[in-house]
């Protein structure tokens, strides 16, 4: 195994201990990181940053968005308890990794992406590296994809104000939503959403993140607000 993704691995177990009083375990599952040795991150990274792929910190993919640190990226999976039968829904293609991380873990993922140069660069690594169960989108992610609910698991990889209802109705019975809510300047919590078979929904806060605001594309920003 290269060592820069030795140490990409090590980091992100490192940083587990230093958090397990916060996400109440001291290792992330096995397979999930499997998956984050088998996924290329310098793949998904720019150019001008690919040096930096396999350090465990966000980068920068252009039009204001990163990619997000391998520790925060294998815990939200983490997080998400998937299992091989699984489909998925991902808010926030981004760069794609998060994307080929969790095809590798479940059956299909679905995933949406505002920006189309994104979408569309995305689609090509996907293609490159041959992850066949992952359908993509350009959408407004604070509706979700009605078309393919419900969802065993639903990931949103961009700070929301607020839990989005749609996203909690796409939510299968049994399943796991993760996402980060509090937009900038304020403090931003990664959230865990579990709806039981009951339909019942238990929200528990993990720990303190940084992400780039998700948009609402339904809201015409402040300058287009009639008064």
């Amino acid at each position: 195994m290269d060592k820069n993704l030795n140490r990409m691995l090590a980091d992100i177990e490192s940083e587990v201990k230093y958090t397990r009083a916060f996400i109440g375990k001291n290792k992330l599952d096995d397979h999930v990181m499997d998956a984050m040795a088998k996924v290329p991150r310098d793949t998904f990274v720019p150019k001008p940053v690919k040096y930096l792929a396999f350090d465990n910190g966000p980068l920068p993919i252009g039009h204001g968005q990163t990619i997000s640190q391998p520790y925060i990226v294998a815990l939200m999976t983490d997080l998400l308890e998937l299992k091989p039968e699984h489909s998925v829904l991902e808010i926030g293609t981004g760069s794609g990794y998060q994307t080929a991380i969790l095809s590798v873990l479940c059956k299909q993922v679905y995933s949406m992406e505002r920006i189309p140069e994104l979408y569309r660069a995305a689609r090509e690594h996907f293609k490159e590296l041959g992850y066949n169960n992952i359908e993509s989108c350009v959408g407004n992610g604070y509706e979700g994809w009605p078309e393919h609910a419900p969802y065993d698991g639903i990931i949103v990889t961009a700070s929301a104000s607020h839990i989005p209802e749609p996203l909690m109705d796409q939510l299968k019975p049994g399943g796991n939503l993760v996402i980060p809510v509090g937009l900038p300047p304020m403090h931003q919590e990664l959230l865990l959403v579990k709806k039981d078979l009951q339909d019942k929904l238990t929200v528990d806060s993990i720990l303190g993140v940084a992400f780039v605001p998700l948009i609402d594309d339904s809201i015409p920003p402040p300058s287009e607000t009639r008064h």
